[in-house]
């Protein structure tokens, strides 16, 4: 899982994500929806926040506030954070 393509869209972004959470803390895609609460549902701790950051960075070229990540409690605010990161228009919301 290398850079972000460009020209990616709220689900690409969302599949994306379920992707790289299944490849760095082995969890199920299948129990992954837009409404997941990192920390309560899917047991990511702070360390494992800072390694979601770091790979978001490496894999944009840019950089996320760590102010912005602060306030990212679900899947959905993950997508939102990249889309705005990357400037994706409104297009289509991520779906379970």
């Amino acid at each position: 899982m290398n850079t972000l393509p460009p020209s990616m869209n709220k689900d690409d972004i969302y599949a994306w994500i379920v992707d790289m959470l299944h490849e760095m803390f082995e969890l199920d895609k299948d129990k992954i929806t837009p409404q997941s609460n990192l920390y309560t549902d899917l047991d990511i701790d702070s360390i494992d926040a800072v390694d979601i950051v770091v790979k978001l960075n490496q894999s944009t070229g840019k950089r996320i506030q760590p102010d912005v990540f602060r306030t990212v409690r679900t899947v959905q605010d993950v997508v939102d954070v990249l889309a705005t990161l990357l400037n994706v228009g409104a297009g289509a919301d991520a779906t379970a």
